[in-house]
């Protein structure tokens, strides 16, 4: 999306004008997202305003947040919508009828089968019309075996045997048809997420999202999230005019240039991947942040009060860009890209799943983006440089902590390392098509995938007494959670049932 403009033409008028063209360029169906979107915003401080949980019932407004997800369903996507409804009606049979100790196994296993198909519609088919719809149904498909499991630990679980985590979002029934609806298909998250545990949005339908909160010790009054919304607009207007600067200046398919890979020196080279990766995600940081903002002006993803007193919206936020950029670690960027999509595949996979947890929650992640070879050599990959990462990290940290010079340096060091190796490693998820993704990695020798497998094998296994670090998925924060407007992450915590 764009073209690059000049420095001129990105102030004043000059940017509303290539905004304008940009516009005016883009493929019909990116209108009609942008339209939605822009139009899901305003409904949503109406729904604040006149549909208030003060003077208007759960029932009311849970029947006008799917009626008005549904008509951007049917503006996005036409007859496609049935693809979506078909899903959740099927899935919600399910809750219904099967037994409450394998329903989340059920689940899991119709709504990923459900996404794979129509993924494979899109991979072979030549009616592209369902592209647009892939990104509802991997939100649907979160959301239904998110109900799932939640549903298991509430109902055919013992409370002990739950993490802090699952005792607070369990279900302990099972939601009426309207809840279900309203919950897939609220206006405020069909097209683009981001994902809540149905506890909090029956909170927010109910108006209970405000309760237990305290400002200086006394019973809060409700906040206005209009600040936070402006600021996050704010920051998409920053995020766009970034992505339009950058999109077409460092195109990633020129890394497979024939001319460049030969001529250009190695720093260069590497230099280009880093600059060609970064180029790539304003696009998603403006989704996810526009995504917030919608939510945030219909009054729901307050999380509290901060210490000095002001009211936080922070609870479906997806991503910490600043953190992102500044990693030091493969842990440290996971944690703060797309952290919903985290939690759920921490919740639904890492956490129960009995054997190679890590790899297991990778490949579901692969499966739930699609079925693009470039999705798998990225996750693959990511496996054997994550693990390469900790085992750096346990043999070399330690002696870095002597003094903050040391430790200065060890940052600058490891924020190279860091992004130079996930810039390398997810270009195949860019790439998606399986020859240029090979390409891609054989133009480099695959000497990142070499050097990560003598890591792993050379190094010692033993961890350090001086290293508290871990992987994603033990610092991923209960009830918060790819690379796509949807994508995924990866996590660590205690396994469990």
């Amino acid at each position: 999306m764009g073209s690059l403009g000049t420095a001129a033409e990105m102030q004043g008028p000059g940017l509303l004008q290539s905004l304008a063209r940009e516009y005016n360029e883009l493929p019909d169906k990116q209108k009609d997202f942008l339209v939605s979107q822009f139009s899901a915003l305003a409904a949503a401080f109406l729904f604040r305003r006149y549909l208030h949980p003060a003077h208007t019932s759960p029932l009311i407004r849970h029947a006008m947040a799917t009626l008005l997800g549904l008509y951007i369903c049917m503006f996005c996507f036409g007859w496609y919508t049935a693809l979506l409804v078909g899903d959740v009606a099927l899935c919600y049979a399910i809750l219904l009828i099967a037994d409450r100790k394998h329903v989340h196994i059920y689940s899991l296993a119709v709504s990923m089968g459900y996404l794979v198909v129509v993924q494979v519609m899109y991979y072979v088919g030549e009616d592209k019309e369902s592209s647009e719809i892939t990104g509802a149904i991997m939100i649907i498909t979160q959301k239904i075996t998110k109900v799932a499991f939640e549903l298991h630990d509430g109902t055919a679980r013992v409370a002990e045997s739950l993490s802090a985590g699952q005792k607070l979002r369990a279900l302990r029934r099972c939601p009426g048809p309207l809840e279900y609806m309203s919950y897939h298909f609220n206006f405020l998250g069909i097209v683009a997420g981001p994902l809540c545990s149905f506890n909090d949005y029956a909170s927010f339908i109910e108006g209970r999202h405000y309760w237990g909160q305290e400002k200086g010790g006394r019973p809060s009054s409700e906040p206005s999230p209009t600040s936070a919304v402006l600021d996050k607009l704010g920051g998409c207007c920053l995020l766009l005019a970034l992505h339009l600067t950058l999109s077409k200046a460092f195109p990633i398919t020129y890394n497979l240039d024939d001319s460049f890979v030969a001529t250009a020196p190695l720093l260069h080279r590497l230099c280009y991947v880093y600059l060609s990766m970064l180029a790539c995600r304003p696009k998603y940081y403006f989704l996810w942040t526009l995504a917030d903002a919608i939510n945030n002006a219909a009054g729901f993803g307050f999380s509290g009060y901060n210490k000095d007193g002001k009211p936080c919206w922070d609870l479906l936020t997806n991503l910490n860009i600043f953190r992102i950029e500044t990693s030091t670690s493969l842990k440290m960027l996971i944690d703060n890209w797309n952290i919903q999509t985290a939690s759920w595949l921490k919740e639904i996979c890492y956490e129960r799943c009995p054997v190679h947890p890590m790899l297991a929650t990778f490949l579901l992640s692969a499966l739930w983006h699609g079925v693009f070879p470039g999705y798998y050599l990225a996750f693959l990959s990511a496996v054997l440089m994550t693990i390469a990462g900790q085992a750096v990290r346990r043999n070399v940290r330690h002696h870095f902590l002597k003094s903050n010079s040391h430790k200065i340096f060890y940052d600058l060091l490891t924020w190279a390392a860091t992004h130079a190796t996930i810039s390398y490693t997810l270009a195949p998820f860019i790439l998606l098509s399986l020859e240029p993704s090979l390409r891609f990695y054989r133009s480099w020798w695959y000497c990142f995938h070499i050097l990560a497998a003598l890591l792993v094998f050379l190094l010692p296994k033993k961890r350090s007494p001086n290293l508290h670090g871990g992987t994603k998925f033990n610092s991923i924060p209960q009830g918060v959670g790819t690379l796509q407007p949807n994508g995924a992450t990866i996590a660590t915590t205690k396994k469990g049932h």
